[in-house]
This record gives structure tokens, C-alpha cells and sequence, in this order.
């Protein structure tokens, strides 16, 4: 019964260890530095713009972003952190920089699309899509 007792409480407390790491790495901040946050989106907001970051988003961004940026992908159970829920305030308030910033750089499972989308104005326009998302 000791015994029994003993490893009930060690596999517990390995658990707790796993989760407690776990939810570390899920909200783990994603700093951007200063200069790139306050960078502007050089591209006009206007069709075109929407027409190529619809595209984009399609081939890049949806299977683990979902269709509607809700983090639903079709390989979102796959990644080690969660793709997050673009709809939300958490990614609608943040600059335009600062989403360019992440978007060209990546991090973890979120990879650098600098040379994925080489042309910088495609990745800008990428963030008008974003736009479109929220609640």
C-alpha cells in the first residue's frame, strides 16, 4: 500500500513537472524590439493588396492558422505551441510592425517567411488579412 502510495505521488509530481513546463513554453512572450514595432505597413490597404494576402494566407498560413486564424489548422495538433487565436485582442492590438517582425522572422514552430515570401511587400500585405480576422 506504501508502495503504491510512493508512485502515485512520484507520477503526480512528474506530471505537474511535464505541465508546469508545458504551459511555460505556451506563454512564452514573443518580444519584438522597439524599432521593429514601430515600423508602418508601406503597402496601400486596397484589393490588390487583400487579393495576394487571401492567396498567401491560403498557401502559407492555413493549415496551422485556420481558414478564419483561430489556431485550428489542420496541422495545428501537430506543433509544439499552440498556432494562437488571430481573431482575439492579443494578436488584433499589436502594430503592424511587430506582426511583420513575426512573420519574417518565425520562432519555434512558426518558421521565418523571409524566404518563403522573399517580397517584403507580400509579407506586409499578409498583415491586412490578419485585419480581416477579428471578432
Amino acid at each position: 500500500m506504501k508502495a503504491k502510495l510512493l508512485q502515485l505521488v512520484l507520477i503526480s509530481g512528474i506530471m505537474t513537472i511535464c505541465l508546469s513546463f508545458n504551459a511555460t513554453a505556451q506563454s512564452k512572450p514573443w518580444t519584438v524590439p522597439d524599432a521593429s514595432k514601430s515600423k508602418k505597413n508601406p503597402v496601400a490597404n486596397d484589393a490588390e493588396a487583400l487579393a495576394t494576402a487571401k492567396t498567401l494566407w491560403g498557401t502559407h498560413c492555413k493549415s496551422c492558422h485556420g481558414a478564419k486564424g483561430l489556431g485550428d489548422g489542420s496541422k495545428a495538433a501537430q506543433l509544439k505551441t499552440e498556432p494562437g487565436d488571430f481573431s482575439q485582442a492579443a494578436t488584433q492590438s499589436q502594430t503592424d510592425g511587430a506582426l511583420f517582425y513575426k512573420i519574417s522572422e518565425g520562432r519555434d514552430d512558426m518558421p521565418s517567411f523571409k524566404k518563403k515570401i522573399p517580397d517584403d511587400d507580400d509579407r506586409w500585405s499578409l498583415i491586412y488579412f490578419i485585419r480581416t480576422l477579428k471578432k
